[in-house]
Parts: C-alpha cells; sequence; structure tokens
C-alpha cells in the first residue's frame, strides 16, 4: 500500500514535470524523493498550486494550514525605477516531492 501511494505520487507529479529536448530526443526530467517542486520541477506559482489541488483531492489530504505563499512569496517590489540593486532573496522551505508522500501516508499536510 505504501508504495502504492509512493507510485501514484509520482504519476501525479510526473504531469507537471516538464519535457526537455536532447539530441532531438524528448526526455522527462528523473523525480526522486528530494526533487524540489518549485528549484528543481521548476514549477511557477500557478503550476504548483494545480499540483497540490490535485494532491489534495486525489489523496484525501487534509489541507490543514497549507499556504502556497509559504513556498512561492511575494517578490518584494520596490517603486524606485532606477535602483540597479540585484533583489535580496527570500529564504523558502523545501517544497519536496518527499513532503507529498509523507502527507498522503498521514493523511493530513504534514509541513504547516
Amino acid at each position: 500500500m505504501v508504495e502504492d501511494i509512493e507510485q501514484h505520487i509520482y504519476v501525479l507529479a510526473r504531469r507537471y514535470n516538464g519535457v526537455y529536448l536532447i539530441n532531438n530526443e524528448k526526455k522527462q526530467k528523473l523525480l526522486n524523493a528530494d526533487t524540489d517542486i518549485d528549484t528543481d520541477m521548476l514549477l511557477d506559482v500557478d503550476e504548483a498550486e494545480e499540483l497540490m489541488e490535485g494532491f489534495f483531492r486525489e489523496f484525501s489530504v487534509a489541507r490543514g494550514g497549507f499556504n502556497i505563499k509559504i513556498y512561492y512569496p511575494d517578490e518584494p517590489f520596490s517603486w524606485n525605477l532606477f535602483k540597479k540593486s540585484a533583489p535580496v532573496p527570500v529564504p523558502v522551505p523545501d517544497f519536496t516531492i518527499s513532503m507529498l508522500i509523507e502527507s498522503a501516508k498521514a493523511g493530513k499536510w504534514l509541513y504547516d
């Protein structure tokens, strides 16, 4: 049963995982438990929200305090058009496939 949950999570994640070309051959990026949804899969906030909506629905996982803004915070905005400095990176917590696997096993989002 546990392996079924893990495999089903990977099937769900692959629907949103990008495809890239190498030597004119399409290949899908490999996924594992440590794959980060925002930095490795390169999902934008809308794609990540769609993935998570499907996750909560398909696995009947209670959302709890899940908030996509924790993993995709708003970028700071400056009205100063002449400011040339690089934006300060905003630290965000990991957002990995293993988090989905563990939450699906528990039946609730474990990472509030």
